[in-house]
């Protein structure tokens, strides 16, 4: 058995990433460009482009899943560490389908102009801005979620690197 995950996921986790650390920043520091300028509009078709490129790769990564064999941690874990973990990875794939999708339905349901990459997206013909609210409002309420799940998965790997010393962190490196 193979005691790395697979080029691809490897790939797609930074990407991911990455691409998570653009969509909180572009949205922590939006309030330092003028509402209605084209910094600030900048500023978000970032935030909304970085979210939707993030839906793909878990989209992606959640169809690796299934093809890809996940390699063994070695030594292996304790039954209770297994399942916190598949609790935790579950909440994170959870999450970062569930924003995307929250804060994008809502753009288009505003009926208002939108874009991702500076590409005009559709809008709805009968716009719904009450469910655009609630939604905005979800995704909103939710995403902080990311912070403290980011955190504790990146500790989670230091602590098996540095004190169980395991393989856990080395499957997913480069």
């Amino acid at each position: 058995m193979m005691n790395k995950y697979a080029r691809s996921q490897i790939l797609f986790h930074w990407l991911t990433v990455l691409l998570l650390v653009v969509a909180y920043a572009t949205i922590e520091l939006r309030g330092l460009a003028e509402r209605g300028s084209w910094q600030r509009n900048a500023v978000m078709i970032t935030h909304f482009s970085a979210g939707f490129c993030v839906l793909l790769l878990m989209l992606a990564r959640l169809f690796l899943r299934t093809r890809k064999t996940t390699p063994a941690i070695t030594p292996p874990l304790a039954r209770w560490q297994t399942g916190l973990s598949h609790l935790v990875h579950t909440l994170l794939y959870a999450l970062f389908v569930t924003l995307p999708v929250l804060g994008l339905t809502s753009r288009y349901l505003r009926g208002k102009a939108w874009s991702l990459f500076g590409l005009n997206m559709p809008v709805a013909t009968a716009p719904d801005p009450e469910t655009a609210a609630m939604l905005i409002d979800w995704h909103e309420t939710l995403a902080p979620l990311g912070y403290w799940l980011i955190g504790l998965h990146a500790l989670a790997a230091l602590f098996h690197h540095y004190f169980l010393r395991d393989n856990t962190l080395r499957r997913m490196m480069p």
